[in-house]
């Protein structure tokens, strides 16, 4: 199978589904390479200038997201079709977000295999396409903060749901809803490391905090 230019770059974390998704393309006869965050990735975009990045967006260092706005910034990456995949950010604010950033799609995990398949098919073969202009640092950082804040809200409900269900249930049941809270805990402190980051990065955009 014949690819425009470039293998197609895979970013995601979580060590089983990275391993799934390259397996799936590369059934298929694509060429694929990998990274395991956003930092990792962009390093990837300057060595092998890839046809197409599927990305996670929850992942440490640097997120989807950011590695996204980074991407879009630069002449000479912003027109690589990037395609998010999420089990953590899929409300319509979260979608109407990503694609404001540029991507061509969004698909929630756990990923739809043949659905995965024609989504990759078409964006190869579908040529150029029309991407918004990259947003200015505040306007991304603001909406990014938003999105974080929302799924910050969420994890914390969900923890304090599993920690109740866990104060009822048998002794046999319990061991599976601690690793789901010790997941969700996981995802929260991440979220909550990002939304740290964030914090600071805005007040150095706040008028009248840069150094003359």
């Amino acid at each position: 199978m014949s690819i425009p230019y470039g293998p197609i770059l895979v970013v995601e974390d979580v060590p089983n589904v990275l391993e799934l998704l390259e397996v799936t393309l590369r059934f298929k006869g694509y060429p694929v390479v990998s990274a395991r965050d956003g930092q990792e990735a962009l390093e990837m975009v300057a060595r092998e200038k890839p046809a197409l990045i599927v990305a996670d967006i929850l992942m440490p260092k640097l997120d989807g997201f950011a590695m996204a706005h980074e991407l879009r910034k630069d002449p000479l990456t912003r027109q690589i079709p990037i395609i998010f995949l999420s089990a953590t950010f899929v409300t319509p604010e979260d979608k109407k977000f990503a694609l404001s950033l540029g991507a061509v799609r969004f698909m929630e995990k756990p990923i739809d295999t043949e659905e995965f398949l024609l989504t990759i098919a078409e964006i190869l073969t579908s040529g150029a396409v029309n991407l918004p202009a990259p947003m200015n640092e505040r306007d991304f950082y603001q909406g990014y903060r938003e999105r974080l804040e929302q799924k910050l809200r969420h994890k914390n409900t969900q923890i304090a749901r599993t920690e109740r269900l866990l104060a009822t249930l048998p002794e046999e049941q319990k061991p599976a809803f601690r690793a789901l809270l010790q997941q969700a805990i996981a995802d929260r402190d991440e979220i909550q490391r990002e939304l740290d980051q964030l914090f600071g990065i805005l007040e150095q955009l706040k008028p009248g905090s840069q150094p003359e």
